[in-house]
């Protein structure tokens, strides 16, 4: 099945972007009266036919709608220092967005080897990845965050922080109570700083262990999101 990504879709019959448009006629060569399915990102599954089939604007009769599909009862907010190899942190939003997670946020620590990122290409990585798939949900990608400014506006019942340094902490399974919502903080390759480490224990976060060996911040991110979905038997 192939997914297509209509973000402003609305009444019966819709107008797919060029993109799309393009990759639907003259990559996957549909043709009138073939079935297709479209998401909006905000949890809305359509079922259609292509009444015109237009490489510059290829034209979708919808037939069904479907709210709400594949929601989920638990909320997952990953917040993590972007690699100083951004293809690293593409990876890891590409197969978190596979599993299964709700908000991302890109942190700005005291140790990051990368401040500045292309947030229009990172998007484009998540919507890719949204369709392959085949989820109705978009996660949220949020702006590059200052880490001080980010843990005092949390607002998730578990406040998780995963770090590398020698300290008391209990596994992630140990803490997480299924079903509720949660944001784990990963740091950037040379971790958390002892200082944002201790700021982040008096906003609330507890700390965490992802495991004995020590990972890389994009394997790190992946294991947090497999785990907690795991957890939630998603």
């Amino acid at each position: 099945m192939n997914l297509f990504y209509t973000p402003d879709i609305e009444g019966e019959y819709y107008t797919l972007s060029p993109e799309e448009s393009k990759h639907c006629i003259r990559v996957l060569r549909f043709s009138e009266g073939e079935p297709v399915a479209l998401v909006d990102g905000r949890g809305n599954w359509y079922e259609g036919v292509i009444h015109r089939p237009d490489a510059k604007g290829c034209g979708v009769k919808i037939l069904k709608k479907t709210e709400s599909y594949g929601q989920r009862p638990f909320r997952l907010h990953l917040a993590v220092a972007p690699t100083k190899n951004i293809d690293r942190t593409e990876w890891m939003l590409e197969k978190c967005t596979e599993i299964g997670i709700d908000e991302i946020t890109l942190l700005n620590t005291d140790h990051s080897e990368r401040r500045v990122v292309k947030e229009e290409r990172l998007e484009k990585v998540i919507i890719a990845a949204m369709k392959q798939s085949l989820k109705a949900y978009l996660p949220r990608l949020n702006a590059m965050t200052s880490f001080r400014e980010f843990i005092t506006s949390c607002t998730e019942t578990q406040k998780l922080i995963a770090h590398c340094h020698e300290a008391e902490k209990k596994r992630l399974d140990e803490i997480y109570q299924p079903g509720k919502d949660v944001v784990i903080l990963i740091g950037p390759e040379g971790d958390f700083s002892e200082e944002e480490i201790a700021e982040a224990e008096k906003s609330g976060f507890v700390p965490v262990t992802l495991g004995s060996s020590r990972l890389r911040t994009e394997t790190a991110g992946l294991v947090a999101c497999h785990s907690v979905n795991f957890m939630n038997k998603i």
